[in-house]
């Protein structure tokens, strides 16, 4: 209110009147300057990926300009490799099928050549009929922990304020704590499978030995139908004992194959992905893999294996005359370490009657002896295999399986097996077993 006196002019706030304009201001915000300007990054895609719109602040993380991007490339242009391999085998299914995902750490490939860390979360919008229409996307710079931070804080000061509140956030951290107790667990089973599947003229048989219940191991096998003739089938060990490069490895491997299922060409795309995704990132991870394919013969009963080894142990053969032997494949290097890594291929019949075995190295290092160098070694476990061939693979696991026991404390290290052979009297097809402790 003012008033006039003595014909002066009206007196103000000069304070009041900028208020009011600062705020007149903020409310003069567009909602696209807004979505434009925001802090995290926005984009929406078409149900095929395409982009169909993606804001200011994503663009300038990326380096990337608009009419490059809009109508022109898939969200899963800008990931790196391993990033679009995840996307199809898990981002993907998983956003169809539950319609969002929340807070997914990946990586984002920019302008530069650089890679940007970040969180996303998608939601995939729908027509008032219930149909699909595009996938909406929020893009947080991970690199930048701030609000977690202050997050944590404000928590803590919550905590501080209210006993019954620490009561309540002890009890969460418990609850916690059985989680990721059970996420271990489930993750070490993404590792191997429950079950070997049944393949027509080919027994199977594995062993998965974990050497402590409270530690991810490494190691990784599967066994896997190609096509109408051939199943694919690997084994491997992470160095380092990297659970998710192994849960990686076996995705990997699996789509690989059904690409081109030539055991050096999986190896060869193995290595690639696990290069790009650690080695660039300054913290490598690398893993021995003997990677095969099986094709059973129903007119003769026998069956084609062929194998491409990453610096694995090699394979042991038993045969119907009672032998036991390695089946070298020369060339292949530890897969990850390198860009590029040779990869040779061997191939091998199996009679009927004959089975192969493919063991990771914590059997032939288990320790026999007080000594480091007192170990149980490749020609050790040759001559326990001739002692048994032939054998069924079913024959050769349980046996293994007693060895493994009987070296007590000298098996410190995760061990897979997997053991793959023809029958031998047709047309008797027995069913895959698995064991694991």
């Amino acid at each position: 209110m003012c008033r006039t006196d003595g014909g002066q002019e009206p007196t103000g706030t000069g304070d009041g009147e900028r208020t009011d304009a600062t705020f007149t201001a903020l409310l003069e915000d567009s909602a696209e300057e807004l979505y434009e300007s925001a802090p995290c990054g926005y984009l929406s895609t078409l149900m095929d990926g395409t982009i169909a719109k993606i804001n200011a602040t994503l663009l300038d993380w990326l380096g990337l300009e608009r009419d490059a991007v809009v109508g022109r490339r898939k969200f899963v242009d800008l990931l790196p490799m391993g990033g679009k391999l995840y996307h199809e085998t898990h981002f993907a299914p998983l956003l169809r099928m539950q319609g969002e995902l929340r807070g997914i750490a990946l990586e984002m490939k920019t302008a530069g050549g650089g890679r940007l860390p970040v969180l996303v979360s998608s939601v995939v919008k729908h027509s008032s009929g219930g149909d699909p229409l595009l996938i909406r996307t929020t893009v947080f710079d991970a690199a930048d922990r701030r609000a977690y931070e202050e997050e944590l804080l404000r928590r803590r000061e919550d905590a501080e304020q209210a006993r019954a509140q620490a009561e309540e956030a002890r009890r969460q951290a418990e609850a916690d704590r059985e989680r990721l107790a059970d996420a271990l667990a489930v993750l070490q089973k993404s590792l191997v499978p429950d079950t070997l599947p049944a393949v027509p003229g080919v027994e199977a048989a594995a062993y998965y030995h974990t050497a402590a219940p409270d530690r991810l191991g490494g190691d990784f096998y599967d066994l896997f139908p190609l096509d109408g003739k051939r199943w694919a089938f690997f084994l491997g060990d992470v160095c380092g004992k990297g659970p998710e490069a192994a849960s990686l490895t076996r995705y990997t491997l699996r789509a690989a194959a059904l690409h081109d299922p030539e055991p050096a060409a999986a190896l060869t795309t193995l290595n690639a992905v696990l290069h790009e995704r650690y080695a660039a990132g300054g913290d490598p991870r690398y893993c021995t893999c003997i990677f095969g394919t099986i094709e059973p013969d129903p007119g003769t009963g026998e069956a084609t294996v062929r194998l491409a080894s990453g610096g694995h142990p090699p394979a042991l053969v038993l045969r119907t005359d009672g032998r036991a032997d390695f089946l070298p494949t020369p060339g292949g290097l530890l897969v990850g370490v390198l860009p590029t890594a040779p990869t040779g291929t061997v191939q091998t019949t199996l009679a009927p009657g004959e089975t192969i075995l493919l063991y990771t190295d914590g059997l032939t290092e288990a320790r026999t002896g007080p000594r480091r160098d007192d170990l149980y070694g490749e020609e050790a476990l040759r001559a326990f295999a001739a002692g048994h061939a032939p054998a069924t693979p079913q024959e050769v696991i349980t046996a293994l399986t007693g060895l493994l026991k009987s070296l007590g404390g000298g098996l410190d290290d995760d061990t897979a097996l997997l053991a793959l052979g023809v029958p031998a009297t047709r047309p008797r097809t027995h069913p895959a077993t698995n064991h694991s402790r």
